[in-house]
């Protein structure tokens, strides 16, 4: 999409966009992009209490999700925190946005499959999470599905900004603090940026609210990434090289010399072709948006 489509996109989306989950890098990345959108925090709107669900959705508003329990790890034991943000509560937003006549886009993810995969995941693949992030993840996508009929998923992977905690971020930061780094090179999938996840949410939206008749219709369960795909070693290399350093720094290691409470995905990659067949644009290419990202980045 380009830069003019995007601002008259977000134009008419302003009075009519809600996001929930704004204070995470997606959700910071759509008021960026939208800055008269209505966006609520965690400290801002319980997404699992209906009735201040109600309070702050209007008829005809289109509703962004990025609310989540990403802690990985954390929920192989904090399950019924994952379960309440990642299952309850996009099962109350679904019900609400039925009931007042709003549009539902909800984020979920790689993890909902078992990631034991020979080529890209098709939105239509059978699901299997190995982890109860995943199991969470899916059990929320079920009851969006269920429960308000005009509701779209879109799932996505390996989301970064380049800034705070995340793999880019933290690679960029040992970068400075250690003469080699080992990272895992037995996974494998798709690198996102959060800025080019938004515009692609953003234009689903305004598809949502102004259809017109010749476009293509949109499945209701999408993937969206940044196209190609990377091992994590393969991105701390690039990451290493686009800040200027040496890549060789980089040393490949196994999933197996780094246990970890919630098993990984060997291969998630996501298909975007159900994403291109809406007419919706696609993100580019990893190393491109990568590049970008490093070059917005101030230390």
């Amino acid at each position: 999409m380009t830069s003019a489509s995007l601002t008259a996109v977000t134009e008419s989306l302003t009075a009519r966009l809600v996001v929930t989950g704004a204070r995470g890098q997606l959700g910071r990345a759509l008021l960026r992009l939208s800055p008269g959108a209505r966006g609520f925090g965690r400290a801002d709107l319980d997404i699992t209490d209906a009735d201040a669900v109600r309070r702050v959705l209007n008829p005809g508003d289109v509703l962004l999700n990025c609310a989540a329990y990403t802690a990985v790890d954390q929920a192989e034991t904090e399950v019924d925190a994952a379960f309440a943000v990642n299952a309850t509560g996009p099962a109350v937003l679904a019900e609400v946005c039925a009931e007042v006549g709003a549009r539902l886009i909800t984020v979920s993810t790689d993890y909902v499959f078992p990631g034991n995969a020979q080529q890209p995941y098709e939105p239509g693949d059978p699901t299997g999470p190995a982890t109860v992030y995943g199991r969470s993840k899916l059990a929320g996508e079920q009851a969006v599905l269920e429960l308000s009929p005009d509701a779209h998923i879109v799932r996505t992977a390996w989301v970064y900004t380049g800034q705070g905690t995340d793999f880019v971020a933290t690679m960029r930061r040992l970068e400075r603090e250690r003469d080699t780094v080992n990272v895992v090179a037995d996974q494998v999938g798709s690198p996102t940026y959060a800025p080019d996840l938004a515009a692609g949410l953003l234009e689903l939206a305004g598809r949502l609210l102004a259809p017109q008749p010749a476009q293509p219709p949109i499945a209701r369960i999408l993937h969206a990434t940044n196209s190609g795909e990377a091992s994590w070693f393969d991105l701390a290399r690039a990451v290493f090289a686009g800040i200027g350093a040496d890549p060789d720094r980089v040393h490949p290691c196994t999933t197996a010399d780094f246990p970890r409470p919630a098993p990984r995905p060997a291969y998630s990659v996501l298909s975007n072709a159900a994403w291109t067949s809406a007419g919706l644009t696609p993100l580019r290419d990893w190393r491109a948006a990568l590049k970008d990202a490093l070059s917005t980045i101030s230390d």
